[in-house]
């Protein structure tokens, strides 16, 4: 499969956010950048991938295994395409204006 290069924009919130701390700054470290916040934590980062729905089910059910009540907003984009997800869902798919 072609690994496709992503900027990823993300809003991660958790019943339990110290349980979920570590697993951010495992899949992160030298990636990006997680910054706390008073609803859970803010992600910026560049992740290479088959796809934005891969790499978004794959976070999030990394997320999940340490904590379950774990609920993320993202937009992935690659190129001139934007995917936006709430959780598991794709709710939009937009081209940027170049």
């Amino acid at each position: 499969m072609v690994q496709k290069k992503f900027r990823l924009s993300a809003k991660v919130s958790s019943d339990n956010p110290p349980a979920i701390k570590p697993v951010l700054e495992r899949i992160f470290e030298g990636k990006g950048t997680i910054k706390e916040t008073d609803q859970g934590f803010e992600i910026d980062a560049e992740l290479e991938g088959e796809g934005a729905v891969v790499l978004n089910r794959t976070l999030l059910s990394d997320l999940r295994r340490a904590e379950k009540k774990t609920r993320m907003r993202s937009q992935w984009i690659s190129g001139n395409t934007i995917e936006k997800f709430f959780d598991y869902v794709l709710k939009a798919t937009c081209n940027t204006v170049d």
